[in-house]
């Protein structure tokens, strides 16, 4: 017990050594506070008893936390100061102290500190001027730092005060001067909107602003609530603040965190705030349909051995109703949850007992419907079960009249009597099944322990019951359990020690517990109105039942849907609340249920469907006022548009006007102007006026504009054009917009003839000129702007005396194109013609609209064709364009972010379009073939042609010299849609039909007509050959036969082929080739099902001519066909291949060779028959030793040999046909054949070193198996010029001769390893490695050594094939004495090697370069 010591003069004689007492004496002057120090010594007591209540509850406290901070004084010198702090934080927090920022000096004995249970004290028990500082305590510990500051001022004694460093610190009110706080502006950049999560989420609020001004000693508080209680650090909630930042952070949501948060920014001259509404939906259901989780757990009437806890009830939107609840505690510092109640309990309010004292507890609960358990509510506040009236046990009793003492009533030495009975008992709380008892506690001087009984009667009938707690009752409060509902009962209190019993108190007056009401009746009327595009206002009448009602939950749903869904998630205690995150244009119903802790009632009505968009309200002020034109009695003026309107049309405007000078306004016209640019008439000559506008909409009439400027009422004369007005701009990109404008309405001493068109950086008044040349129309794009930097414009009207006055500058404009803006795109439509312009919107609102407009001018009556707008996409149609429309079409779309878009369309491109539509409209359809006729057996005629593409619904109609023929039998006609073929088959083709055969097609749209002309020796040749057909079929109908003699064809890829057809055949048919009468097997049997016969000639040239046979035959007879390849047949397949061949051949290419450079020439097909020349500038080349003409199939080569400088030039190939003739050059000279010769050098000393390098001819084997100690002898024979060098290797390690290994080489090509003696380890792979300058290669030969007895091992060779090892660089060929070194330049050592191509591979010559 703290010692509490006075001043005054204190007497020994009262002070006995061994007194148990604190006995103090005070002076007669302090007599007349006696009676309020002793309440001081009994809160001292209840503070040091109260700070164990919560020594265990670590969890709830971390960082540190000053509780009560730092208090500034004055003081004079010679005089002791104290001053204290409070600080919590789990683990305790260490405090340091600091004077004017330097750790304070403890050592000096001037200074005193204490700290006691959080409290901590700094005194100076002697002050000087030297003590006059700014001192801080500094408190910390692991979670983190806490600070309090407080400035000490010590004056001399009866002198004028000094100026202080801390004088502006709040000391008390005389002591400082009066302040005038210094007016803070505070303007939020970025704030939080509305928040949509889900439990066990986090979410953050920021916001970020400017301070004018920005002081660093004045920097405003940042408060944050949620629902209007404030908020602070803790578990549940992070704030931190700085630099014009603010942060709020909820780590671990839980639907306790739902509601509206505030942030107010407050200054000693204001405060500025920002609200925004924080959902926190249900999250996953431990198991599907459980419902949600209870909420705002509380506890109430916490004693030692019970608390009673309290909660809210979750929203069953879809989910079943909950039939009752589960209550969890568990201890701190544990994390063993058990359950409180065996049964789940209907109500939100639940007493758990069986607590022990001294403890603390954390408390959950579970919701539980027939579905399953919710998940648990966020925990408790932990709470200390104490006897909230211990303080009411100490009482203070004067000694001896001057002394007094603080001590608990049992600490008194009366033994041997029991306590006397209690009084004044009544229920202080009441509830359906519980009432909690409160009484005076009897008057007890005895050490012995007291406690008390509880006895408990129905009212009226006298038979009193004691109740059974589980524990002594140790305080004057009790809380009895188990009673019946709505009965009335009367109660009394005994006390008692071990001395005994005392009698019953009075009863209490007759207590009667609660009834079950039930839950609320329905909330009455639910009113919806509009307040953002976003959300919604709701309000509704309170129930007329309420049965303590603890809140409602507020239900949506879109209209024609069931799909019902929670607004809140938290029951809200106001019969209003503002719906966020709703869906702009949507329409939505609401309803209203309310709650109380028995659940929820019934829905309430559905609102009026609603449909989602911003409330109206009134415009804001117009601005920027502008003189357009003055005559000396009246004046034009112009005025920009509300940059608000308020979600309704500005429909008028009213104009006043005062001189200048002057305060009083009068209004200039009635009824108000509906225009922006009016005409003020009456006015004075000379004099000065100003004037403002308002504007008006269906919401009301809005605030003045600003004034404005001072405008003199003198007639213009100056020749120039007066300013353009309304500047208006679209198509916002990265680095353009386009301006539009109204032309000025005084124009000067003539037309105007053009304008130009200024702009400078915002804030700046650096003009540009846009366009040095003026522009006739009214709109410029203007480009070159940078990306993301804001422009403002003006225009300037021309004259022929010049430039004229400057428009107002137009508001500010960012070159940044909106996110997601796409462009207006320009088409034929393929199946209508239609010519059409096509813009889909990036941005789209209630009442948005598409504006067409053709050179900047809206287009409000289109005759020409439609404008189709569907969703987000609109399209202008031409239907009937001409050739005068072409020009800029654009399109803006209104109540977006100035989405807009435009396209110019020039003459030459409408032109193209109007063609390409008349196409679309009047469709030919395309032919493949026209018509043509082919005489089919028994001399039928089958007129024919083939269209690209018809449909099944084609039509079409034959006729012979202009009359229809008849499609009838013995006549047929038909088509085939997948061919496009269309034919009339003439069963009889006679004398008769001489003349014009003619056939016309409908498909659709499309139509087609072609005609074929028999007359003279055509008709005559086609009515020969079906009258030959007539006798030949009958001639053949009994027997196989050759329907289409042999015939040589030379297909497209220049293959040659014999080909037949053959007819009337039958299952046993046979048929054969020959050559000169030699039969030819060929590798695929002739098709006889098909009737066609090919026999495929390979490599054609002069080889395979010859007569060749073909023959058809059966029992019914036999047919044959022959054809002579030779002669004319031959020249005429050698001149169709030349002609392919020609045609496809490709750019000749080098490619070098060992022995050469060769020059190759690809095409399709090579034979020596063909006509070929090769020439070297103008000299004809022909095959020789120098050069080597020839080819292959695929390609004609012609090879330099041994080139010399005089080989270099122009080469060319000459492929003749009988048509026309085909020519490839390549010129051979320069970089090109430098490149060339130094490829050919290179693969020469590479097939030399090949030639010459080391080689292994043969001799070894793969794989050898041996028995120990036996001699192995692995010999071969090896090549190379010069002789080369032989190695060995074992398991990649080389072998070194020994007495076992013995290497040798004979002759310089017979070489040998050999091993004596062999044992298991000789076991491995051996390597052979024969090598010159040339190059060699390596061998791999696997040896398997077994024991004696042992059974051979089979083993098998895993190695790689011979290695060949590259010859050393450079490759050295020595000359021959009897040739001279060739003349040819040869690259110099140190050039870089020219590139590698592949042997045999071509790559297309260089273009030369010249040489100088």
């Amino acid at each position: 017990m703290s010692v509490w010591i006075k001043p005054g003069d204190y007497d020994h004689k009262y002070h006995h050594k061994e007194s148990k007492y604190v006995v103090k004496e005070y002076s007669r002057e302090m007599d007349v506070r006696y009676e309020y120090k002793t309440q001081a010594c009994i809160q001292e007591v209840v503070r040091s008893k109260m700070l164990d209540k919560y020594v265990r509850e670590e969890p709830m406290i971390r960082g540190p936390q000053f509780l009560v901070r730092l208090r500034s004084h004055t003081v004079f010198e010679n005089t002791s100061i104290t001053i204290f702090c409070t600080v919590e934080g789990y683990p305790t927090p260490v405090v340091k102290w600091y004077k004017d920022g330097v750790t304070l000096d403890m050592s000096s004995g001037k200074y005193l500190v204490q700290s006691k249970g959080g409290i901590h004290s700094l005194e100076i028990p002697r002050c000087s001027t030297d003590d006059t500082a700014q001192y801080t305590a500094v408190a910390g510990n692991l979670h983190g730092q806490a600070s309090t500051q407080a400035s000490v001022i010590v004056k001399r004694y009866k002198q004028e005060e000094e100026s202080c460093p801390y004088a502006w610190m709040p000391f008390t009110a005389a002591m400082l001067p009066k302040i005038s706080f210094t007016k803070i502006h505070i303007t939020f950049l970025e704030t939080f909107g509305p928040v949509f999560a889900t439990e066990g989420e986090s979410a953050s609020l920021t916001a970020t602003m400017t301070l004018s001004p920005n002081l660093a000693n004045l920097q405003p508080e940042a408060q944050w609530y949620r629902d209007d209680v404030r908020l602070a650090d803790s578990k549940w909630v992070k704030i931190e603040t700085g630099r014009g930042v603010t942060t709020l952070t909820l780590p671990n949501l839980y639907k306790d965190d739902e509601g509206l948060y505030t942030l107010r920014m407050v200054t000693k001259g204001g405060s500025a705030e920002h609200s925004a509404f924080v959902s926190v939906a249900d999250g996953p259901p431990p198991v599907p349909n459980a419902p949600g989780a209870p909420m705002d757990i509380k506890i109430h009437d916490a004693n030692r051995d019970y608390v009673i806890v309290s909660w809210k009830p979750p929203n069953t939107t879809t989910e079943g109703p909950i039939i009752g609840y589960f209550v969890d505690k568990c201890e701190v510092g544990t994390e063993n949850w058990t359950q409180c109640n065996d049964h789940p309990i209907k109500i939100c309010k639940y007493p758990v007992s069986g607590l022990f004292e001294g403890h603390s507890y954390y408390f959950r609960v579970r919701a539980v419907n027939s579905q399953g358990i919710s998940k648990p509510s966020r925990m408790s506040e932990p709470i200390a079960a104490l006897d909230p009236t211990e303080f009411e046990r100490l009482h203070a009793k004067k000694l001896g009249g001057k002394l007094d003492v603080v001590s608990y009533h049992d600490e008194h030495e009366e033994e041997g009597n029991p306590p006397t009975h209690p009084s004044g008992i009544y229920a202080s709380e009441t509830d359906r099944t519980y009432v909690v008892l409160s009484w005076k506690a009897p008057p007890y001087s005895g050490k012995a322990p007291m406690w008390y009984y509880i006895e408990k009667s129905m009212a009226g009938s006298g038979a009193w019951q004691r109740v059974n707690t589980q524990v002594p009752i140790r305080s004057p409060r009790y809380a009895v359990f188990d009673l019946a509902e709505g009965k009335e009962y009367e109660f009394r209190a005994l006390s008692a020690n071990m001395y005994g019993i005392s009698e019953p108190s009075e009863p209490s007056k007759p207590v009667q517990t609660q009834e079950l009401k039930g839950v609320p009746s329905a909330p009455g009327q639910v009113v919806s109105t509009r307040e953002t595009d976003t959300s919604v206002l709701i309000q509704w009448a309170p129930p007329k039942e309420p049965n303590n009602l603890i809140g409602y939950y507020i239900d949506q749903c879109v209209k024609g849907s069931k799909d019902w869904t929670s607004a809140n998630h938290k029951p809200h205690r106001s019969t209003k609340f503002v719906v966020s995150g709703l869906k702009t244009g949507e329409t939505y119903v609401f309803r209203v249920q309310a709650i109380n802790e028995l659940g929820l009632s019934d829905e309430s009505q559905e609102s009026a469907p609603l449909m989602v968009k911003a409330a109206l309200t009134k415009p804001s002020a117009p601005y920027d006022i502008a003189l357009l034109n003055c005559d000396g009695t009246s004046m034009v003026l112009n005025w920009k548009k509300p940059l608000h309107s308020g979600g309704s049309k500005v429909k008028e405007y009213y104009v006043d006007k005062r001189r200048s000078g002057t305060s009083m306004w009068r209004e200039i016209h009635i009824p108000p102007v509906t225009e922006r640019v009016y005409k003020v008439e009456g006015l004075t000559t000379g004099a000065v006026y100003q004037f403002q506008v308002y504007a008006a909409s269906l919401a009301g009439l809005g605030p003045a504009s600003k004034h404005s400027a001072d405008l003199s009422c003198d007639a213009w004369s100056m020749p120039e054009p007066g300013p353009a007005y309304d500047l208006t701009f679209c198509e916002v990109r990265d680095s353009s917009v386009v301006v539009e404008w109204k032309k000025p309405l005084y124009t000067g001493s003539g037309p105007i003839t053009g304008y130009h068109v200024e702009y400078a950086k915002a804030g700046t008044s650096d003009w540009v000129t846009a366009n040095e040349t003026a522009v006739s129309q009214r709109f410029v794009k203007v480009t070159g702007l940078e990306a993301g930097v804001s422009y403002v414009l003006r225009i300037r009207a021309v004259n022929e005396s010049g430039k004229g006055m400057a428009s107002m500058p137009s508001d500010p404009v960012t070159a940044k194109a909106v996110e997601g803006t796409q462009e207006v795109s320009c088409a034929v439509d393929e199946k209508t013609g239609d010519i059409v312009f096509s813009f889909e919107s990036c941005q789209m609102n209630i009442d948005s609209q598409f504006i067409w407009k053709k050179d900047y001018k809206e287009i409000t009556d289109f005759s020409k064709g439609v404008i189709k707008t569907e969703g987000s996409q609109s399209k202008l149609v031409f239907t009937s364009a001409d050739k005068e429309d072409f020009g800029t079409y654009s399109v803006s779309v209104t109540n977006t972010n100035s989405v807009s878009s435009s396209y110019s369309i020039s003459s030459e491109e409408l032109a193209k379009m109007l063609a390409l539509s008349y196409d679309i409209r009047h469709p030919i359809i395309p032919l493949k073939t026209e018509l043509d006729y082919k005489i089919l057996e028994r001399g039928r005629m089958r007129f024919w042609l083939q269209a690209e593409e018809i449909s099944t619904n084609v039509t079409y109609k034959f006729f012979a010299n202009n009359k229809e023929l008849s499609g009838a039998s013995p006549n047929k006609m038909g088509h085939d849609v997948a061919t496009g073929v269309i034919e009339f088959i003439m069963d009889h083709f006679t004398g008769e039909n001489e003349g014009t055969f003619t056939c016309q097609i409908t498909d659709g749209g499309g139509k087609a007509q072609s005609s074929l002309v028999l007359i003279g020796d055509a008709f005559k040749a086609a009515l020969a050959e079906a009258d030959y057909q007539r006798r030949e079929y009958i001639r053949v109908k009994e027997g196989p036969h050759f329907s289409e003699f042999l015939s040589l064809q030379v297909g497209d890829d220049c293959s040659v082929a014999l080909v037949c057809k053959v007819a009337n055949l039958k299952k046993e048919s046979v048929f054969h080739w020959f050559k000169e009468d030699t039969e030819i097997i060929p590798d695929v049997k002739p098709d006889l099902g098909s009737g066609v016969c090919k026999l495929p000639i390979k490599l054609f040239s002069l080889k395979i001519t010859g007569i060749y046979k073909a023959t058809i035959s059966d029992d019914r007879g036999k047919d044959m066909s022959q054809i002579d390849v030779s002669g004319k047949v031959f020249e005429d397949a050698i001149n169709k291949i030349s002609q392919l061949a020609g045609a496809t051949a490709a750019e000749l290419v080098i490619n070098c060779t060992a022995t050469g450079i060769q020059l190759q020439c690809h095409m399709k097909y090579y034979t020596s028959e063909m006509n070929i020349t090769w020439y070297h500038g103008e000299t004809k080349l022909g095959h020789s030793e120098k050069f080597v003409v020839g080819g292959t199939p695929a390609m004609a080569t012609m090879e330099v040999v041994e080139p010399v400088e005089k080989d270099k030039g122009n080469y060319s190939i000459v492929i003749v046909d009988p048509e026309t003739s085909h020519k490839r050059s390549l010129d051979l000279s320069g970089e090109a054949y430098e490149k060339a010769y130094a490829e050919f050098q290179k693969l020469k000393a590479e097939a030399y070193a090949e030639k010459n390098r080391g080689k292994v001819i043969g001799g070894l084997p793969d794989v050898v198996t041996i028995m120990e100690k036996k001699t192995l002898s692995l010999t071969c024979t090896v090549c190379g010029d010069p002789k080369p060098q032989v190695s060995w290797l074992k398991n990649g390690a080389e072998v070194t001769p020994d007495d076992q290994y013995v290497v040798s080489l004979d002759q310089g090509k017979f070489a040998s390893l050999t091993i004596k003696g062999v044992t298991m380890e000789d076991s491995g792979r051996y390597t052979m490695i024969v090598q010159n300058k040339y190059g060699g290669e390596s061998v791999d030969i696997v040896v398997s050594a077994y024991r004696h007895g042992e059974k051979i091992p089979e083993a098998k060779p895993t190695l790689t094939p011979k290695t060949i090892i590259p010859p050393k660089l450079p490759i050295e060929i020595p000359q021959s004495k009897t040739q001279p070194a060739s003349p040819s330049p040869a690259p110099a050592a140190s050039s870089p090697t020219p590139p590698k191509a592949a042997a045999g591979r071509g790559v297309k010559s260089p273009t030369p370069t010249r040489r100088k």
